[in-house]
């Protein structure tokens, strides 16, 4: 590698104001697209580039007015006139565009470098990091504060209706998914590392993304290093073993507060239907009542933590329940795209075996008269390998029919093989469930058409395409 022209964070803030035209190389990604908004916002001009664009980051980028551009349609001299290049972390190491950029002889960094130096180091930063519900959780923040009169700013990675991805604010709060993802090949440390994080939501910590990290460890190990750093206040779940490591280590140096199935705070007397979900906390030595629309185990967790925070903000009671009652979900998790010849269909982002577990039954609890037919695409390198089989057989297990689609790449899983989509069906089938593999989108839409009818759900879970579902006529025909 040619880092030469690499930029650290200090010196980044060093130059801000040197800095006029930035470029982001391969902006279609969700954090990516949120990101060269946000500095959009803050006065930059800004432009991008990508191999392929698809919804919904990429009209969403369109509707912004940011200029996008195919990067084979971007010479190395219209790069060369750009005074920041911000490189995506799909750009891999050893690759053309890796070689390209270094070439240059531009400045570039990592979008977690850019907006933590550029934006985030000057404000009261709120960072919402675990296995789960990072996405979901922060938009509840964006929400809850907004209706308790404050203009937050926020980075989501996802789309919402109706809003931006990304905003400024009025510096009153700053809410950001924090990705443990690593930032880009040339910084391989977790995003969340450069968001100057005053206040830490940590909702899970499970081992994910096996192309990156080996063990649960080198994923605690990222928060380790943060906690350190960073110093934060932090609100916790005690269900989580990782979690529990973490608490030991720092609850003599920082603030702590835990919540949880297994906490003494809650929360607990959760009691659901198909119009929202009841539910206690233990507040000050006080049991207190809570109701919003949200339904699920795991958006009660997710919503506890946004009540929380505001408690130790000073907020009163009353106002947070009137905040909570009524909240959106960002698109893509338990989003009702429609009707298929009578059939409900639902779009969620769960790709790992918790989060399709949980999915599963929110949708039993939301739905309990309809059977619920799953379509599952193991899209991320983590569920394209053996890793979770067993786990992810069990999750599945909760459902009435499961189509399975089979991946059209191997994992990039490091010490790991290729999950094994035969026997996650037989697993399946063991418990009396209906079970079938299918390999392209005409086997897909053929087990579709032959589970349809008011009697049924279809959940697609897919962090992709799901073989091209959402880009075919099968979106033309939802009602």
């Amino acid at each position: 590698m040619d880092l030469a022209n690499l930029i650290d964070p200090s010196d980044l803030r060093q130059r801000s104001s040197d800095i006029k035209r930035i470029f982001f190389y391969r902006v279609c990604g969700t954090g990516m697209g949120a990101a060269a908004c946000l500095l959009k916002e803050h006065g930059y001009e800004i432009e991008g580039g990508d191999n392929n664009f698809f919804p919904p980051m990429s009209t969403y980028l369109e509707s912004t007015g940011i200029p996008c551009h195919k990067l084979s349609d971007v010479s190395n001299e219209d790069l060369s006139t750009f005074d920041l290049i911000v490189v995506g972390n799909v750009v891999p190491r050893d690759g053309v565009d890796a070689k390209r950029i270094e070439k240059l002889g531009v400045p570039f960094v990592s979008f977690p470098t850019a907006i933590g130096s550029l934006i985030l180091s000057k404000n009261n930063v709120v960072g919402i990091a675990g296995t789960h519900g990072k996405t979901t959780t922060t938009y509840f923040f964006v929400q809850v504060f907004e209706k308790l009169g404050f203009i937050p700013g926020y980075l989501i990675g996802g789309v919402m209706d109706g809003r931006p991805s990304s905003r400024l604010g009025d510096g009153s709060y700053f809410f950001i998914e924090s990705d443990e993802y690593d930032s880009a090949y040339f910084e391989k440390i977790s995003k969340f590392r450069n968001y100057h994080i005053k206040h830490l939501v940590l909702t899970s910590l499970e081992f994910d993304h096996g192309d990156i990290f080996d063990s649960i460890e080198d994923i605690i190990d990222q928060f380790r290093q943060m906690l350190k750093t960073d110093k934060p206040k932090v609100i916790y779940s005690s269900d989580f073993e990782a979690n529990l490591v973490l608490k030991k280590e720092f609850s003599k140096k920082l603030s702590l507060q835990d919540y949880g199935e297994n906490s003494a705070t809650g929360p607990f007397s959760i009691s659901s239907n198909e119009k929202g979900t009841s539910f206690s906390l233990k507040v000050g030595g006080k049991i207190e009542e809570f109701s919003t629309n949200l339904i699920g185990l795991h958006n009660i967790l997710n919503i506890t933590t946004v009540i929380l925070f505001a408690i130790s903000e000073k907020i009163d009671l009353k106002s947070i329940r009137s905040s909570i009652a009524d909240l959106q979900l960002v698109k893509r998790r338990q989003e009702e795209r429609g009707h298929y010849h009578g059939t409900l269909v639902v779009d969620d982002f769960a790709h790992h075996p918790r989060a399709v577990a949980l999915t599963i039954s929110a949708m039993k609890e939301k739905y309990p008269q309809k059977k619920v037919v799953v379509v599952m695409e193991p899209n991320s390198a983590t569920a394209r390998s053996d890793i979770f089989q067993a786990e992810f057989g069990e999750s599945l297990s909760l459902a009435d029919k499961v189509i399975y689609t089979k991946p059209t790449k191997s994992t990039t899983v490091k010490h790991a093989s290729d999950i094994d989509c035969d026997a996650i069906v037989e697993t399946i089938k063991s418990s009396g469930k209906e079970a079938v593999v299918v390999e392209d989108l005409d086997q897909l839409r053929s087990q579709i058409d032959r589970t349809i009818g008011e009697d049924y759900l279809l959940l697609v879970l897919s962090n992709g395409t799901c073989l091209g579902l959402w880009e075919s006529k099968f979106v033309d025909q939802l009602v």
